[in-house]
């Protein structure tokens, strides 16, 4: 839960600003990170890894058709 949005908005727009980017290492690191909370929070790993399969594979198609299309 985002206790403060208005100051992630803001780092966020600095770092857009900015123009940075994470290297692999801090990458792996914010995604580890990410990965352990999700599972402190209890809704990692998904409990069934195929639920809403369906809707990916609709918007995939939309998105793949969209690419395909324009110019």
């Amino acid at each position: 839960m985002i206790k403060n949005p208005d100051l992630l908005k803001k780092f966020e727009d600095e770092f857009i600003r900015n123009d940075n980017r994470l290297d692999y290492s801090q990458s792996l690191k914010l995604f580890t990170d990410m990965w352990n909370e999700g599972r402190r929070l209890g809704v990692l790993p998904p409990k069934d890894p195929l639920e809403g399969i369906e809707v990916d594979i609709k918007i995939a198609k939309v998105l793949n058709s969209c690419s395909k299309n324009s110019p």
